[in-house]
């Protein structure tokens, strides 16, 4: 999975997003006139991003998109939290001998 999305330009990738936030807004069951009221978006941001015409959304866009589908703890994904490394635990175990 992560070499088919190295082989995918940016553009790609956000055009898929789009599609599918689109059948996760419809399955939700919102329009793009409640989701752009709710977003201070406009309904042309919104549907470009949705049939791939515009791949030039914001960060800020999508934040605002993911929270008006009730699906913004998703962001954590793109940059999880990284765990303590093994010298930091080393460090720590040091300090409690």
């Amino acid at each position: 999975m992560r070499s088919e999305l190295y082989e995918q330009s940016n553009s790609e990738i956000i055009r898929q997003l789009g599609t599918r936030y689109s059948e996760y807004r419809k399955r939700m069951g919102f329009t793009q006139k409640q989701v752009a009221v709710q977003t201070g978006l406009s309904v042309f941001t919104i549907s470009s991003f949705e049939n791939g015409s515009s791949t030039g959304i914001t960060f800020a866009s999508l934040l605002k998109l993911l929270r008006a589908i009730g699906n913004l703890n998703e962001v954590e994904k793109f940059l999880p939290e990284l765990p303590v490394s093994p010298r930091e635990l080393f460090k720590k175990q040091s300090k409690k001998q």
